[in-house]
């Protein structure tokens, strides 16, 4: 528990609550307010965009979490697995590696429960195993290293973009032309650190190669855009939400993606969102191929949508 006693400033509360309290970054106070755990004079504070009133504040600090993951015994796909690596069809909802908000539950807890002593720990404490990733909620093919050599070859792989990946997404209307190469730069965006954005400036480079697999409930028009879609996306680059980003800068966001998706897709789309009782963004990672980095054995996985997505594809198919 921390205390200290600020004077009325006139000062935004996150930013007086920093001066008062150095050890603890602004970043760090404005989480623990919305955790409720600053007190003003024995009332608890929730927000930080008022002014600091005078009074004795105090920040009672969670107990510190351990570093290091902890094994847990949490059911794998195991696509392909040797004394070097692992492959695994990973589910929605599983995070890579433990992060702030995501303690345990994740992919690293499951591997160390797993694969015991032989997970490589050249990645970290945090993260053994781990040279790529999926983002929580994308499902599909992931490769983790069990040796230190397949850990620094397969990071080579993904370093040199030879890899193999195609994702599949299900997207609100379909990007035009049905074909083609998205090549832009992308970074932070300059409105919402917690988003990734094409920039016309800085950033770095994005490729991705798409193809429109499937049009669904398209009007007889010819020319007129279909209300949903089926998209292979082959990624040439491995840039933080890359598909997300490109499918939205495209007018065709995926479907279900509450960060990059604006705009509402079609009712009878929600309609079919809602009885297929997909909660994530519509995006399976397919594909991954790669040369074994210790046998040297070219190695290529593929898996079928997971049950959500596949409900949906169907429930679109019907429109």
């Amino acid at each position: 528990m921390l205390e200290a006693r600020i004077e009325a400033t006139g000062e935004r509360l996150d930013k007086a609550l920093a001066l008062a309290f150095p050890e603890l970054s602004r970043a760090r106070l404005q989480a623990l307010l919305l955790q409720g755990a600053v007190s003003v004079d024995g009332q608890v504070i929730t927000g930080g965009s008022g002014r600091a009133g005078p009074g004795l504040y105090r920040v009672d600090l969670p107990p510190v979490a351990s570093a290091t993951p902890l094994p847990q015994a949490i059911a794998l796909t195991v696509l392909y697995e040797d004394a070097d690596l692992i492959v695994i069809d990973k589910p929605a909802g599983m995070a890579a590696h433990p992060a702030p908000g995501t303690p345990d539950g994740t992919l690293v807890n499951a591997l160390l429960h797993h694969c015991g002593a032989s997970l490589s720990g050249i990645g970290g404490v945090a993260r053994p195993g781990i040279v790529h990733r999926l983002d929580k909620d994308t499902s599909g093919v992931m490769v983790a290293a069990k040796s230190d050599r397949a850990h620094a070859g397969l990071s080579k792989l993904f370093a040199a973009h030879d890899i193999e990946r195609t994702y599949i997404a299900l997207t609100r209307g379909a990007p035009s032309p049905e074909r083609g190469r998205i090549e832009t730069q992308i970074g932070r965006s300059s409105s919402d650190r917690k988003k990734m954005a094409v920039l016309r400036a800085g950033g770095r480079s994005a490729i991705t190669d798409y193809v429109v697999q499937a049009r669904y409930a398209a009007p007889a028009k010819a020319g007129a855009a279909p209300l949903a879609a089926r998209v292979a996306c082959t990624l040439h680059t491995g840039r933080t939400h890359q598909i997300r980003v490109h499918m939205a800068s495209k007018g065709s966001p995926i479907l279900g993606d509450a960060v990059y998706g604006s705009g509402s897709p079609a009712t009878s789309v929600k309609a079919a969102l809602a009885v297929a009782g997909l909660t994530r963004q519509a995006l399976h990672a397919s594909v991954l191929g790669f040369v074994h980095p210790v046998t040297g054995e070219a190695l290529r996985f593929e898996t079928a949508l997971p049950p959500d997505m596949q409900a949906l594809e169907d429930l679109l198919a019907a429109l």
